[in-house]
This record gives structure tokens, sequence and C-alpha cells, in this order.
């Protein structure tokens, strides 16, 4: 016996569509008073919450963007906030069930619900009939005590990993702040004191670019090879072994250029200005191939302290006038040159990346830390929602 059935212990299951027992709406079509600093939360139609000094609604309701991750992102929402026109809020209007219960169920079942409605296994938007017509599991007894009392038991174990996820979470978030703050005032010197020179100056080094393959030409085993893209999901401050390799043929054929151990790589291209930069020192004792979105940066300074400062603010304040903004920003070498990097002994770069290091291990390593743990806890409440909402089901009429 599962342990749902044990929850259940004999009481009937009955399916019930959205529209039936709650109230379903968008939010006002020309809101136009988001502010950073607003006082109540505005749920827009992509997965981004913004601020507003005016609300709508003072309520509790499950809010849903109607575009851009359809079927990732709910909102469980209690108190005054504002909606824009294309998103939605379902709120109940009957006390049988419990809105955290709904708000669950919709986690854990309605992108299935979607896809399986939408042409082409895709969807880009949420009409109100999709809303309408979903369905959840309502365990039905005469004594509506009881189901309520199921349903809060359902609750109060997700509820449990939620918290205790949102608690490493909150505690990942501090280390990360922290992280940042010591890492500007590590990198911060005193002109006076330390000598600055703009990294393209002849006597400190100098920027390459990679040159272009294309995601068909990567493989599972060859020569160590960083596709741009991979700068962004992939690589941290340091990498010594690559995810994707390109063959021997084709970089002697396309002369592909590789970046040696002591180089650091540095991204020229995203979708964003906050993209652009991001350096990862290369420490692998083999060549690795960089991709014509790259350049790699060769110079006597301690690679790993040239990574850490292009992740600094300091660092993106330079180089922002010098990107090109468009479908995709880029920067070229002239501009990543222009950048003025403090230079002080290697003794001094060493004791920095030293002290640097420790934080980038509780804050950023998939295998140690706190990330390893909240991956685990979140897997371990997908788990646990899956079992507790694997309602037995026959089909309703729409």
């Amino acid at each position: 016996m599962s342990y749902l059935d044990k929850l259940l212990d004999g009481v009937e299951v009955e399916w019930v569509t959205l529209k039936d027992f709650s109230e379903i709406g968008t939010g006002r079509s020309n809101r136009k008073d988001e502010n950073e600093d607003g006082k109540y939360p505005f749920y827009v139609r992509s997965k981004k919450v913004l601020r507003s000094d005016t609300f709508q609604f003072d309520e509790t309701a499950i809010v849903i963007p109607g575009e851009g991750g359809i079927g990732d992102i709910f909102h469980y929402v209690k108190g005054k906030y504002a909606l824009h026109q294309r998103a939605y809020r379902i709120k109940l209007n009957t006390n049988n069930i419990d809105s955290k219960f709904l708000y669950y169920h919709m986690c854990e079942n309605f992108k299935s619900y979607i896809m399986a409605k939408s042409v082409g296994a895709t969807s880009i938007s949420i009409r109100k009939p999709m809303l309408e017509r979903f369905q959840i599991p309502i365990p039905y007894s005469e004594n509506p005590k009881k189901s309520l009392e199921i349903q809060q038991k359902i609750v109060d174990i997700l509820d449990t990993f939620t918290e205790l996820t949102t608690e490493l979470t909150t505690e990942l978030t501090a280390r990360k702040q922290q992280f940042e703050y010591y890492r500007e005032e590590l990198l911060s010197f005193d002109k006076n004191e330390v000598p600055h020179l703009q990294l393209g100056d002849e006597k400190l080094g100098e920027f390459i670019r990679g040159k272009r393959f294309v995601k068909t030409d990567i493989i599972e085993e060859g020569v160590p090879t960083i596709h741009y893209g991979e700068m962004y999901t992939h690589y941290g401050t340091w990498a010594d072994q690559t995810k994707s390799f390109v063959s021997r043929e084709l970089v002697d054929r396309k002369k592909l250029r590789l970046a040696e151990k002591g180089d650091v790589v540095i991204v020229a291209a995203g979708e964003t200005i906050e993209d652009i930069g991001q350096g990862t020192a290369w420490l692998g004792d083999e060549g690795v191939v960089i991709h014509d979105a790259c350049f790699y940066y060769k110079s006597n300074l301690n690679p790993k302290y040239v990574a850490y400062f292009t992740r600094t603010r300091q660092f993106h304040d330079q180089i922002k006038k010098h990107i090109r903004t468009g479908k995709i920003s880029a920067i070229n070498s002239k501009g990543l040159g222009k950048v003025v990097i403090p230079i002080p002994s290697p003794e001094e770069q060493e004791r920095i990346v030293s002290i640097l290091d420790k934080f980038d291990v509780l804050t950023s390593s998939i295998s140690e830390g706190l990330p390893k743990e909240i991956e685990l806890r979140q897997k371990q409440y997908e788990h646990y929602r899956n079992l507790l909402l694997d309602f037995p089901k026959e089909e309703i009429e729409e």
C-alpha cells in the first residue's frame, strides 16, 4: 500500500475542473507603475517579478505567467499584489479545497497537461479555457473536514521540504553576497599604492580571438574544447577539463586556436550586457580549443586573479561602454584591452586567490557546499510531491 493510499484510508477521489470552484482572471492591461522600490509584488507575463507602487488584489491566489516558461513558474500569493494583463490569477471560491494543495498539484501536473494540449508539443502562451479545463483530484467525503485534513497533511509534508530548500537557498544567497563583497574589496587597490595598467598594455598581456567552429563539430572525445555558450552554463572561475571536444583533424584543417595552461578564456558575446566578459582560467595541461565568440588572454598575471577580476563590478563598469548591443551583444579585443586592472605583487595575487577560492567552494562548487545540498533537497521534494499527488484518475468530460 502506497503512502498516498494510507492517507486516503479508503476515501474516494473526485476529479473536478478549475472552473467548478475558482475565479480565473488576468490583471489590468496598461499598467506602467512598475518600480524597483515598489511596495507590492507585480506579477508579469514572464517568470520575473517586478514591484509596483499600487496593488490590484488583496487575497490568497495562485498566479501563473501567461507567456514564457509555461508550466514552469507558479506563484503562491497571500496579500496585496499587482497583476499584468498576460498573467493569470486563480482564486478559490470554496472552503472545501486547500489553496496550497491546489498550488502543489499544479506544480506537479500542469506542465504535462499543457504539453498534451499543445500543437507540436510546445506552447508559448496560456489561454483562460486551458486553465478552466485543468482537473484536480479532491478526496471526497460526506464529512468535508476529513477531505481537508487529507489535503493539509499532504501540504504539511511538502511545505517541510520547501522550507528546508528555502532556508538553504537563503543561506547560499547570503554567502554569495558575502563572496561578491569580499571579491570587490580584495580586488580594489589605491592607485598610489599598487600599479594599475590596461589589460591590453603590451607590457602586460594580449587578447587572442578563438576561431569559428559549430556545435555539430563537437564530439565525445578528442581535443579539449570550450564553446562560448558553455561559459554561461558550465564553467566557473577555473577549469582543467572540458565537457566538449573536437577532432584533431578539424583543428588542423581549420587551424583552430588553442589556449594554453595559464591563459584566461573570456566570453565576448551574449544576449545581455551582463553576460559579456566572464572569464575562466584554463589550468589543464593540454591546450584547449576556443570558440570565436571568446578571447583568451595571455599574461604573466596569476590566471585565477584575472578570472576573479573579470567577475567584479569594477570590471563590468569599465567594459559597458565598449559593448555593441543588438540581438547579440559583443565586445572586441580593443574594448577589453582598455580595462584597467590593479597589479599587486605575485605573492599578493596568490593570497587573494587563496581567499576567494575558499568562498568559491562554498558558493559555486557542484560537488561541495550548499549547491549540492540544495540540489539533493529539491530532488527529494520533487520525489515526494510525485508520490503524494499521484492520484488514480478517471477522465471527466470537459
